[in-house]
């Protein structure tokens, strides 16, 4: 298996959700030694946004594309290429301001492709999507300042973060997603360290 580690914090050693990643990667490499790890960066290393000359190529016909559209969707390009080679995506994310950091929405919008990764059914916009990513897997693993973003939890109206990234996943056509959320991180004290034992205990378990 190919794994695709995709880390969004703009913070580096402080950041809990990189220390997920970092605990999915241990785990995962003591129960499967012979996968290999590809670690893309959202959140330090930013992901440019896409602008007017990407969404001239990407939404014409690749054999009608210039130089230039090619140009514009160099990176995004590379991007839905390592997507396609992984069989496992790991999304390690904080919650900022109730939904995702910047970079990760832009990376987000850069692998949204149109008949690369997802596509209309009936090829017209109709509202129906197809996935075009087949066979992957995902694991969403999230930090939260405060609590009760669960489905049917006082917050979860307003969880912008995991249920965004879900959907999104799934018009890809990843449907198989697995979410692990370390919450509490902002009161801190005993009710953040026993979220984080839950977690970790829970990652430790990941299958």
């Amino acid at each position: 298996m190919k794994v695709l580690i995709i880390n969004a914090s703009v913070r580096n050693g402080r950041s809990y959700s990189r220390k997920l990643t970092q605990l999915f990667v241990e785990n995962w490499k003591t129960k499967y030694p012979s996968d290999t790890f590809t670690h893309r960066e959202t959140g330090i290393d930013s992901i440019p946004n896409i602008d007017e000359r990407w969404i001239a190529g990407a939404f014409k016909k690749p054999s009608d594309r210039t130089e230039e559209n090619h140009k514009a969707l160099q990176l995004s390009d590379e991007l839905v290429k390592e997507l396609k080679e992984h069989d496992i995506y790991v999304i390690g994310t904080p919650m900022y301001n109730w939904s995702i950091p910047a970079g990760l929405k832009a990376y987000i919008d850069q692998i949204m492709r149109i008949n690369e990764t997802w596509k209309f059914r009936s090829g017209v916009p109709d509202g129906d999507y197809a996935g075009l990513l087949e066979n992957k897997k995902a694991f969403l693993l999230s930090t939260r300042g405060d609590t009760g973003y669960g489905e049917n939890e006082k917050n979860g109206h307003i969880n912008f973060q995991t249920t965004y990234l879900k959907h999104i996943l799934g018009i890809m056509g990843v449907t198989d997603v697995t979410t692990f959320s370390l919450d509490n991180e902002e009161f801190g004290g005993e009710i953040f360290e026993n979220s984080k034992n839950e977690i970790f205990k829970a990652l430790h378990s990941i299958e």
